[in-house]
């Protein structure tokens, strides 16, 4: 099977979107995105530097508009989608859960909620790699952090105040190193409150499906089949921890042979190299990518119907290493 997935904060760099823009019919697209957003997902896309892209309220579109493009030009349907943090947001709209233009417009004020909760309290996060995990979030527990994002293969990333951070880093979990992040607060704790109820009076304004394909929620790595379900959990995710490792144990009880992440893609697919052993993956960084992914979806779904064939050698592509 062959799952889809969205990165989130920080995958993006300046420029990534350009080479999208080249294709037709995309720069229409982004500008109908743009409209619903209110910003210019072109210039940010293309021109903006890396302090103006690391801003909460530009990051969040722009990495959901990047998604939709780069998994439009793919034209596939998975087996499922997942995404991580705002990735779950692009996951929606591959799942049939939201339209895109629904989709930017509820990005656009997660974005802007979540740089205002953000602006209360100095706030920030950190990753710790290694480590014994549930050591680590023992650790991080007794400090008065939060695990805001379990993301397996080693890695947890802790949020909260600046003040508690720095406890982490002068007090480190055993065997485990701790790399401050460039993110402008606490994301997925409880100072996003104020940021769980601007989403909750958006809500009801949204035009929402039940999902056409599986839609693994990062709350719990659990499917879920009701769009209204994906909605209430988009919203509360805001202020609760990012469960990536129970997401990719679902792929594993799933028999997933093949991930695919979009654009700006490399992070999760980093991830899955080192958590599900033997799954094919695939990154879309620019549209040179796309034949190749369009190769391993086509070899995942022969797989598929013929489950005891054996997939060649050179199955591990990853152009994202050009």
């Amino acid at each position: 099977m062959l799952v889809l997935v969205a990165p989130g904060q920080g995958a993006q760099t300046p420029g990534f979107l350009a080479p999208w823009l080249d294709l037709p019919g995309a720069a229409d697209r982004l500008a109908g995105w743009s409209a619903a957003a209110e910003l210019d997902l072109a210039h940010y896309g293309t021109k903006a530097d890396a302090d103006e892209i690391r801003d909460t309220k530009v990051a969040q579109p722009l990495l959901v508009a990047a998604g939709l493009l780069s998994a439009g030009e793919l034209g596939l349907t998975p087996g499922a989608v997942a995404g991580h943090s705002v990735g779950e947001i692009t996951a929606a709209v591959l799942a049939g859960v939201l339209s895109a233009q629904d989709a930017m417009t509820f990005v656009a004020a997660r974005g802007r909620a979540m740089a205002d909760a953000a602006a209360v309290t100095a706030t920030g996060m950190s990753a710790v790699l290694g480590g014994d995990p549930d050591a680590v979030v023992a650790h991080l527990t007794g400090l008065g952090l939060t695990p805001a994002n379990i993301n397996g293969a080693g890695q947890i990333v802790a949020a909260g105040t600046l003040e508690q951070l720095d406890a982490l880093a002068a007090d480190k979990p055993e065997k485990a190193r701790v790399i401050p992040l460039k993110v402008a607060g606490a994301f997925h704790t409880a100072h996003m409150a104020p940021a769980v109820a601007a989403l909750e009076a958006l809500a009801p304004s949204l035009a929402v499906s039940d999902p056409a394909v599986p839609y693994v929620s990062n709350a719990d790595g659990q499917a879920v089949d009701k769009g209204g379900d994906v909605v209430r959990r988009l919203v509360a995710q805001v202020s609760n921890p990012v469960r990536w490792d129970l997401c990719m144990e679902t792929f594993k009880e799933r028999g997933v042979t093949a991930i695919i992440e979009v654009s700006p893609g490399g992070t999760l697919v980093g991830l899955a190299k080192r958590a599900l052993p033997g799954v094919r993956t695939l990154a879309l960084k620019t549209p040179e990518d796309l034949d190749a992914a369009r190769e391993l979806a086509a070899e995942a779904a022969a797989q598929a119907a013929a489950p005891d064939a054996v997939p060649e050698a050179s199955a591990e592509q990853e152009p994202s290493q050009r």
